[in-house]
């Protein structure tokens, strides 16, 4: 400012450069980066709130043997309180086999718990601790999630940093997985929030703190790839398990090919969705047949070589395949399958099964 009333004095600044220096300087055109600051903002205080809902409700869970301790890091896993009357859920390989187990709250109680039942189609178990007034978390529509939504997962990783919170996002789903059991795992969701062993067992969150999955898995030799259980799949042993009954799953007894675009054209098939029912291979090398003698697609006259299209009127396609849409159903539910057989459209009526447990 002295500056410039010396120059004005001096006679070295004519009026127009005066006028010129004091004109207010114009907008910028350019981003000054107040909304990506605000966009983060948003997103930390999303994954705070979903914690502060639902971490009341993650347990941490240690399995022993008479043989030692078993199941995930040094027997260590995660499981989620989904009723206050004392239901855990978690995963099947984090207490299957088990003498001993223990729950932790998040207020640091321990309680003994026992296993209630294990789960014949997924890697999921129920567990039960004798207590109540628990806080519960609000359970989640799982078939909502959109690939690159925002999700957080809680768990203990390596057995050690119990609670611990990431987040990411969905990278995709509908993914299919072999673990190490040998048991192949469907329509999974696929995350890069960070899951380590220990974390199994633990929930998957929404931005608005419900649980949308059940965390179970990484890939082999991986940075950053894992798995969740959506929660819809679940959903129906939770009722079960509540309701005093035992865990069971419904069985079409069928094997079955989901159909993409690309195994359409390969095979010249007559529609690009749906399930072909085909023979699968057979541990001893061998081939099973397309439909299990006896069972209840037999019963219901459903044949090698035809196409499911429907069950129930839902659609059965990428977003709804086939184990997917028989969880929702109970054993002794019947269903109307809408078939393909040689390009005529046949309706039949199946009463489900009860699904093996092996």
């Amino acid at each position: 400012t002295i500056a410039l009333v010396t120059a004005i004095i001096s006679g070295s600044l004519s009026a127009a450069a005066v006028a010129n220096l004091l004109r207010t300087p114009p907008t910028s055109s350019l981003p000054t980066g107040s909304n990506v600051s605000q966009v983060h903002i948003d997103e930390s205080n999303a994954v705070i709130t979903a914690v502060e809902k639902v971490m009341p409700a993650v347990v941490t869970i240690t399995s022993r043997s008479n043989g030692g301790v078993l199941g995930g890091a040094n027997g260590v896993g995660s499981g989620l309180i989904f009723d206050p009357h004392g239901w855990i859920l978690t995963n099947k390989h984090v207490v299957e086999g088990a003498d001993q187990i223990e729950v932790t709250l998040n207020d640091t109680r321990v309680f003994e718990a026992t296993i209630y039942g294990i789960d014949t189609l997924t890697d999921l178990a129920i567990v039960k601790i004798n207590a109540s007034d628990l806080t519960a978390a609000k359970i989640g529509d799982s078939s909502a999630l959109k690939v690159g939504q925002l999700v957080v997962a809680i768990g203990s990783p390596l057995g050690t940093y119990t609670n611990s919170v990431t987040s990411g996002i969905v990278s995709a789903k509908g993914r299919s997985i072999t673990t190490d059991g040998n048991q192949n795992l469907n329509n999974l969701i696929q995350t890069d929030a960070a899951i380590n062993p220990g974390n199994s067992g633990g929930p998957l969150l929404d931005a608005g703190g419900d649980v949308v999955g059940i965390n179970t898995a990484i890939a082999a030799d991986s940075n950053g790839i894992g798995f969740a259980i959506p929660i819809d799949i679940a959903r129906p042993i939770m009722q079960q398990a509540v309701d005093g009954k035992k865990l069971e799953r419904p069985y079409m007894g069928v094997i079955y090919r989901a159909i993409d675009r690309q195994f359409a054209t390969d095979e010249k098939l007559p529609v690009n969705d749906g399930a072909l029912v085909i023979p699968g291979g057979s541990n001893s090398g061998g081939s099973s047949p397309a439909v299990v003698p006896g069972g209840p697609a037999d019963k219901a006259g459903i044949k090698q070589g035809d196409i499911i299209g429907k069950v129930n009127g839902q659609a059965i396609d990428g977003d709804h395949p086939l184990d997917a849409t028989l969880s929702e159903f109970s054993p002794g539910d019947t269903i109307s399958v809408d078939l393909l057989r040689n390009g005529q459209s046949v309706t039949v009526q199946l009463t489900l099964g009860t699904r093996p447990a092996n």
